[in-house]
């Protein structure tokens, strides 16, 4: 069984790799940008269209306000990315938004961001794969009707692909993601040259529609309101910013230079992408209505509904339709590659969970497990976590993006507020040591970047509050402090065990027990019987005795008898059980031997089964189990399990098997002549 696990293993996951081979594992700029980008490059796939989606309930007049909606995104994600490439230089280690918020501005602001950054992540897989196939399902009806199901199959699968490792996960969405960007680059390009140059109309497939508004006549406070709504959805676009910090240990040397690099890279590519879709989707006429109010608020261009059979395609497929005509190459290239970087997105959390966990673990927030490297030298504790939520919402959401986005960005806008007021912090503690002009120069700028970025980010946040709260955000703002208080109660568990553990100057040296009484378990004489006498007589304990529970009147006669005539120079102590219960009388015994001697220990020797087969455990070994679950809580009671293989655990049938310590091979009276030829010499 258990080299059928481990060919399984290394068939999906690969051979395992040195500890030494680490520095093979880390990434060029040119694997990190797709690595780390990702989810903030696939943002433009559904960021420009929730803008519009969120105007559209005031009717087609609002959609006036999306490039200014859309330049003030421009702006924010400008200004997060300027204030994140301070970040990188500063902290470099790879705790990121955590880091600087714990050094700066003290461990509960850090512990803040850590709750909010896990919540983002997982949601971040969850939002990306149910976006994804929302794409897939518009042209495969089976994936539209069973779409919680196709994502949590995709989310495996990509789980599967990051433990392979960060190296080898990054290679295989290289090419897809590269794709991506080659794609929608192009598409903005071609469209604008139509446009611009050759002055050629291009019209969507909904540029001839009329949206029926949902909230006609609005006041200014409501028309501000929507926008401020319409805003808080289109930040989206930023998600995925803070991964390239968290990943800096990721990077190949100089890790801060790299890293700082590929962030302006992706910050580049990722605004040119977002404002071009939205700008081509304004020229070209694309309409958009709220998916929930589509069939009826969406008015053809005789004024009827399009009713519940129609498809509303996604901005960046509609924009195709008007630039390369509808069935083209192209437009099917666009289609896919969208689908497929939605999909690949969630790579992105997949790489910054695990890395914050293990920080979070090594400082005693996290259990330490997700400190631990995997076979491929991948946080795998942590993958399998991020995994396992993101499984939970898209079941619990039943995968539908318009309920997840709700929850979305909350905790990233939380985590850049309290990050860049830290980092306002950090310079200011510096520039009052710092002597030298042209560095304190630059501390000056990093810290008006960050400055600005603070209260930017800052308000973007009470506006997705605002916006967001009563409409699913409200489980976000749960969650972050039950992660908060769980985090909190990890880290108090660990001191006080350590604190409990640790050895100090007025520590009583460690006495010696008395004595120790050894009670040999035994439920019938056979060979695993015998190899635990022997043991326990080999160990010389200062009394030994063979404890049995008389369920039976007969068996337990039968016993005794077997047991004077092979002569077996060990007591038998025959325990009544009335009630037929094994267990609570041999701990009564023990608990007897405890109060008469309380200087004294207790050793319990049980023999055991070592069984190949999985369900041969079921048949095997219960009462062993039990016993030992009860023992381990008494104090001053040492429990021994003492083997005895089964044929079916033998790996190696056909070999002789050599002489061991404790094997019974020859009859009892022979060992016991042996003994006492031993004590005579």
């Amino acid at each position: 069984m258990a080299k059928v696990t481990d060919l399984v293993k290394r068939l999906l996951v690969g051979r395992a790799l040195r500890s030494g081979q680490l520095h093979e594992q880390l990434l060029p700029k040119r694997i990190a940008l797709p690595v780390f980008a990702s989810d903030a490059l696939s943002s433009v796939a559904y960021a420009p269209q929730e803008i519009l989606v969120i105007l559209s309930l005031a009717g087609v007049s609002f959609y006036a306000y999306s490039p200014w909606v859309a330049l003030a995104v421009v702006v924010v994600m400008m200004t997060v990315v300027a204030s994140y490439r301070q970040n990188v230089h500063a902290y470099p280690s790879g705790g990121g938004d955590y880091e600087v918020a714990t050094t700066n501005l003290g461990k509960n602001a850090g512990l803040t961001v850590a709750s909010a950054l896990m919540v983002d992540y997982v949601l971040t897989v969850a939002v990306s794969v149910a976006n994804g196939v929302d794409y897939v399902g518009a042209t495969i009806p089976f994936v539209g009707q069973h779409k919680p199901t196709i994502a949590i199959i995709i989310v495996i699968l990509l789980t599967v692909v990051n433990l392979r490792g960060i190296r080898e996960s990054g290679a295989a969405f290289a090419i897809p993601t590269y794709a991506f960007m080659i794609a929608v680059l192009g598409l903005i390009v071609w469209g604008g040259f139509r446009l611009l140059v050759l002055g050629d109309e291009i019209r969507a497939p909904s540029a001839d529609f009329t949206i029926e508004p949902e909230q006609a006549n609005l006041t200014a406070f409501a028309a501000a309101f929507l926008i401020l709504r319409a805003f808080s959805s289109g930040c989206a676009a930023l998600t995925g910013v803070e991964a390239i910090s968290n990943g800096v240990p990721a990077f190949r040397k100089p890790k801060s230079k790299n890293a700082a690099t590929t962030l302006l890279m992706m910050g580049l590519v990722a605004i040119t992408m977002f404002g071009g879709i939205i700008a081509l989707g304004l020229a070209s006429g694309v309409k958009i209505a709220e998916p929930s109010v589509v069939a009826h608020d969406l008015l053809k261009p005789d004024g009827t509904p399009v009713g519940p059979g129609y498809y509303q395609q996604p901005i960046i497929s509609q924009v195709a339709d008007a630039v390369f005509g509808s069935g083209s190459l192209m437009f099917i290239a666009i289609s896919a590659v969208t689908a497929l970087i939605l999909f690949l997105a969630a790579n992105t959390a997949f790489n910054g969970f695990p890395v914050l966990g293990s920080i979070l673990a090594q400082d005693r927030y996290l259990p330490r497990q997700l400190h631990t490297r995997g076979d491929r030298l991948a946080f795998s504790n942590g993958i399998i976590i991020l995994a396992l939520g993101a499984c939970l919402l898209l079941w619990g959401f039943q995968a539908d993006v318009s309920r997840l986005l709700n929850l979305y960005i909350v905790g990233v806008f939380v985590s850049f507020t309290l990050s860049q007021t830290g980092m306002v912090i950090h310079w200011t503690r510096h520039l009052k040591t710092e002597t030298n002009f042209r560095t304190r120069h630059q501390m000056q700028r990093s810290r008006v970047i960050n400055f600005v970025g603070a209260i930017m980010t800052g308000l973007v946040l009470v506006v997705v509050l605002l916006t967001k709260f009563l409409v699913g955000a409200w489980i976000v703002c749960i969650a972050m402090p039950i992660l908060f208080l769980m985090m909190k109660g990890i880290r108090r568990h660990y001191d006080n065990v350590a604190a409990e553990l640790e050895i100090t100057e007025d520590q009583e040296p460690v006495m010696l027990p008395a004595r120790n009484h050894a009670v040999v378990l035994v439920s019938k004489l056979h060979k695993p019987t015998m190899r635990a006498l022997a043991y326990a007589r080999a160990t010389r304990p200062s009394t030994l005795e063979a404890v049995t529970v008389g369920v039976e009147g007969e068996e337990a006669r039968q016993l005794q008898e077997e047991w004077e005539r092979r002569g077996i120079p060990v007591p038998l102590k025959m325990l009544d059980s009335p009630y037929r219960e094994i267990t609570q009388p041999i701990l009564d015994y023990v608990k007897t031997l405890r109060r008469r001697s309380p200087r004294d220990v207790v050793t319990v020797f049980i023999p055991e089964y070592v069984v190949g087969h999985w369900w041969e455990h079921l048949l095997h070994n219960q009462s062993a189990l039990r016993l030992k679950a009860r023992l381990l809580f008494k104090p001053g009671v040492m429990v021994t399990s003492v083997p005895w293989q089964l044929h079916s655990s033998d790996r190696l049938k056909g070999r002789p098997e050599p002489f061991a310590p404790g094997s019974v091979r020859r009859p009892w009276h022979e060992g016991i002549k042996d003994e006492e030829q031993m004590n005579a010499r």
